[in-house]
């Protein structure tokens, strides 16, 4: 994933079921990256891609703005590439490295908890619709996976105020997966409401509000860096 027309690569990495260790024989490698578009580009007729997208390979860029406001809703596929281990990262400028030194900036409670939440349901509503043919059945394995995964984070991010992305007990979400993929939809349904109620009752230390302060330095930085010399 090099720079391309005119792109200026910042931070990449592999995201998904391979950084959180549920990969399986067909799991595809996610990755996800933030690059810069030069800054006179936005002052054109046409102001540049906000994101590029690529299937086979999967690839997702999003460009340093359109990236930073994602991050700032809660979006959790882009908050996940600010904290990959060490091994997943694939490009890793100066300008990456300030993006992980401020990752904490992006984050407050309340848009952790929906974003969670919203996403986890939403997983749970496509597991609720399933055909309960072959293939459906290991999409809804697939979906509960996520489900169980996105909760777990969610949970943790919001007590603890950091985000756990390789888990640590990979078998257990596979086999949940398996279970509700089998017929055990109530199993997810309780733990949605699981979720719920420790949120409630979680004294979160995330801020009510993002640093957006923080987050506008950076990406001022990165439009002064990429103005011809």
């Amino acid at each position: 994933m090099g720079d391309h027309e005119g792109m200026h690569l910042l931070l990449s990495g592999i995201v998904g079921s391979v950084a959180y260790g549920l990969a399986g024989p067909g799991s595809d490698t996610d990755r996800l990256g933030v690059f810069a578009a030069p800054t006179v580009a936005f002052h054109g007729l046409r102001p540049p891609r906000e994101s590029v997208v690529t299937t086979d390979p999967d690839v997702t860029l999003h460009e340093a703005r359109k990236y930073a406001l994602l991050a700032l809703s809660g979006n959790p596929t882009a908050i996940e590439l600010m904290w990959l281990p060490d091994d997943c990262y694939e490009t890793r400028t100066e300008f990456g490295e300030r993006l992980i030194g401020i990752r904490s900036a992006f984050l407050s409670a309340p848009r952790v908890r929906d974003a969670y939440l919203g996403y986890a349901s939403r997983q749970f509503r496509k597991l609720a619709g399933a055909p309960p043919d072959t293939g459906g059945r290991r999409r809804s394995a697939k979906h509960a996976r996520h489900l169980a995964r996105l909760l777990h984070q969610g949970r943790l991010l919001y007590a603890t105020g950091a985000l756990e992305i390789r888990l640590a007990e990979p078998g257990w979400f596979r086999a949940f997966g398996e279970r509700v993929a089998g017929g055990a939809l109530a199993e997810a349904q309780a733990l949605v409401a699981d979720a719920e109620a420790e949120f409630d009752r979680t004294r979160s230390p995330l801020p009510e509000r993002p640093d957006e302060e923080a987050v506008e330095r950076w990406l001022l930085d990165v439009r002064a860096a990429y103005l011809p010399r």
